[in-house]
């Protein structure tokens, strides 16, 4: 295969911060490269500097045998270099036509002014079809799923003659069938020569389309090497500089230990979409939530966190009725939840790490509503310490940091308020292999402490790792329960789908 890109000693250091340091990568025509390590390894930081939106302090970049002195955005993608990042670049009001065209425009041969609409659209047509996609060209992006959305970003990618793909985490919220249609249009794009980098910490997906692994950690290349050399166990090994044979801690409590009920739902009704009844949650216990998407499981962590309404809500926290009728109530009654979106729902991303560990517990820190700055920066100075959350300083804008690190901000906003009731809602979603591990080490710093921690999660090995018990939800309801000692993949699904 012919070389398509080669970094050699790419360095760059933020204020503060080292990101990248005597980093190497290759590429060559045809060939996907999964670029891994833990979040802040560096992995983005490259990725821009191939981009041209961050410039590198040393080092060279070569794209097809030529050495490029300077990239900024417009020359990376006239070079053929384009990125599909997690959050896409999408008019959501445009059409799918329209979105491949931005910037691109075709213009009607006789009134120059006017674009050729027609024209865009056979061409958009054409693109699609290439790609073995059934999405129409004239359907606004608003209503297209997930995966289609990713589909026009590769097509828009293909219009500018993209020879470098790079693929930032394409499957996080793709289900199973559109990820097998990802892939397939992955291998199409192999066999035309597009050289792909993919970012992804799904390392066990790696194995249908991936043919070299490049390795960073803090910052620094550790190792590449042909995808077949390497097991799993090495590569985490080698992504964490530790032994990760275990992938979930040891509970420090046995199942006959949880006797106290801290969370008693008798009955939540919310028309016909949910209908869930006599679900207990004990102190010192974590209780998987499982099912498949719109099951009912984080419809009904909404509702205990007072987020959504229903018609019928009945629940005790620590033997009392509790009436919840905002997510003030829940707090007030000791009910902290960490959404599945942190992005849009559980930070303040434009605002510093001090300011979103204090945002839920302002009254803690305040004296007459005036907030007293040593106490805030107290606050947060202790979270950040005890979550041992990776920043500069606590003035870092949260949007800076790595997934895990956002993760733990949450987890420490939600702690200064001393909940009983902690629901985590895919806490490990988008997160690498050892900062799940020190997340679920936290689940187990907080039962042990008496908290109760309800875990929402649609990974099953997470699940059946981390768990002391599961509640199985099926189309709005409670299919079934299981206790450690009886988990299996298939018994848990056999109740999710049956």
């Amino acid at each position: 295969m012919d070389e398509l890109l080669r970094m050699e000693n790419i360095e760059k250091s933020f204020p503060g911060v080292k990101a990248l340091s005597g980093v190497n990568l290759l590429l060559k025509k045809g060939e996907l490269n999964a670029l891994v390590g833990e979040n802040g390894a560096g992995k983005s930081t490259l990725m821009k500097i191939l981009a041209g939106v961050h410039q590198k302090d040393a080092g060279k970049v070569f794209i097809e045998g030529q050495e490029i002195q300077e990239l900024n955005p417009d020359i990376s993608l006239k070079l053929g270099v384009s990125i599909v990042y997690q959050e896409f670049n999408l008019f959501k009001d445009l059409t799918v036509a329209e979105n491949l065209f931005i910037k691109r425009e075709k213009m009607n041969k006789s009134l120059k002014f006017i674009i050729d609409d027609k024209s865009q659209k056979e061409r958009a047509i054409e693109l699609l079809d290439s790609l073995n996609l059934k999405i129409n060209p004239d359907e606004k992006v608003s209503n297209l799923s997930v995966a289609e959305q990713q589909m026009v970003e590769i097509a828009k990618s293909l219009l500018v003659n993209c020879k470098i793909l790079v693929m930032d985490e394409p499957t996080a919220a793709l289900t199973e069938s559109e990820t097998e249609n990802l892939f397939r249009v992955i291998e199409e794009l192999k066999e035309k020569g597009v050289g792909i980098i993919y970012i992804s910490h799904r390392l066990e997906e790696l194995e249908r389309i991936c043919d070299t692994v490049t390795i960073l950690r803090d910052g620094n290349f550790i190792k590449t090497c042909a995808y077949k050399d390497i097991t799993m166990k090495d590569m985490i090994a080698s992504m964490v500089g530790r032994d990760m044979s275990n992938k979930f801690p040891t509970a420090k409590y046995e199942a006959s230990d949880k006797k106290e009920v801290i969370l008693e739902i008798k009955k939540v009704k919310q028309g016909k979409k949910l209908d869930i009844e006599n679900v207990n949650l004990y102190k010192n216990e974590i209780l998987g939530f499982y099912g498949l998407m719109g099951s009912g499981r984080t419809e009904l962590a909404r509702i205990l966190f007072g987020a959504d309404k229903a018609e019928i809500v009945e629940f005790k926290v620590e033997g009392k009725d509790t009436k919840v009728r905002s997510t003030h109530d829940a707090m007030s009654q000791g009910i902290a939840y960490l959404t599945e979106d942190r992005k849009k729902d559980g930070l303040a991303l434009g605002q510093s790490v001090e300011y979103n560990i204090n945002l839920s517990n302002l009254e803690k820190i305040s004296k007459f509503k005036v907030v007293n700055d040593k106490k805030a920066r107290e606050n947060a100075e202790s979270y950040i310490k005890g979550l041992r959350i990776k920043t500069p300083s606590m003035n870092q804008l949260a949007k800076n940091l790595s997934g895990g690190n956002q993760q733990k901000i949450i987890i420490g906003k939600w702690l200064s308020r001393n909940p009983k009731i902690l629901i985590f809602d895919e806490p490990t979603r988008g997160i690498d292999v050892g900062a799940k591990y020190e997340v679920y080490e936290l689940m187990q710093r907080l039962v042990e402490g008496g908290i109760g921690v309800i875990m929402i999660s649609s990974e099953l090995p997470e699940i059946i790792g981390v768990s002391d018990r599961v509640i199985i939800f099926r189309e709005g309801s409670v299919a079934g329960e299981l206790e450690k000692k009886d988990y299996s993949e298939e018994n848990i699904l056999s109740y999710a789908i049956s």
